[in-house]
């Protein structure tokens, strides 16, 4: 299969590594890249873990901070290992979104046990912050890079139009509504949209593509198993 890649260029290179190994065609095009904020390095006191939901927060973190001796609770499988690549100690994995890290994290340390520090990505929502917040946790956020659309490849643009590509992988639903912004003007009904999650899914109108799929769980690892 032809395949597009949406995710920033460095995950999206490593994706089509993997789906060239697996026999697919990938095309990487990017739709948002991160840029990571310059600053003093981070006051790690009082911390007993952090709170890591991208593997862009682990890339930001390590800029920022040489401890290596904190645990990380990290979203999901590649983030995990983004972490323990980086050299932290102790990485625990939700294996989900944010919502199933806000129920792990009880699991892993007590609220009692020190403050958690939330690297975050702008935009951010909050909404980790604040379910665990609601559960007796001390959770300091921090903002350490942003993550910015790029306009989708002209490469990609005329594969699109040329009705040459059979699939596309939607990693979040940001990117997917990029996606629709940016291809208003192309057809799209041969197109198989693969997607990480529901909520991703739900940004992508059906009746544009020739089927719409998600991941059994929102990480990348069953995103592509769905091309297996």
């Amino acid at each position: 299969m032809r395949v597009l890649i949406t995710r920033p260029r460095e995950d999206g290179e490593a994706v089509a590594a993997r789906l060239t190994a697996l026999g697919h065609e990938p095309l990487t095009a990017p739709l948002l890249e991160p840029r990571w904020f310059a600053g003093a390095p981070l006051d790690m006191s009082g911390i007993a873990a952090i709170l890591v939901t991208s593997a862009n927060g682990v890339r930001a973190l390590v800029r920022r901070t040489e401890r290596r001796n904190i645990a990380v609770f990290a979203v999901g499988p590649q983030t995990a290992r983004e972490a323990r690549e980086a050299g932290f100690a102790r990485v625990e994995n939700a294996d989900g979104d944010a919502a199933a890290l806000a129920d792990a994290v009880p699991r892993w340390l007590a609220a009692e046990a020190g403050a958690l520090l939330h690297v975050c990505g702008a935009p951010s929502a909050g909404n980790l912050a604040a379910a665990l917040a609601a559960r007796g946790y001390a959770v300091r956020r921090e903002i350490l890079y942003a993550v910015d659309a790029v306009p989708l490849a002209p490469d990609a643009r005329a594969a699109l139009r040329a009705g040459t590509l059979d699939a596309a992988l939607f990693f979040s639903p940001r990117s997917a509504r990029l996606f629709l912004e940016q291809t208003a003007d192309l057809p799209l009904h041969r197109l198989t949209a693969l997607c990480i999650s529901p909520a991703t899914a739900a940004v992508l109108p059906p009746a544009r593509f020739g089927a719409v799929h998600s991941a059994a769980m929102p990480n990348q690892d069953a995103l592509l198993a769905l091309l297996a």
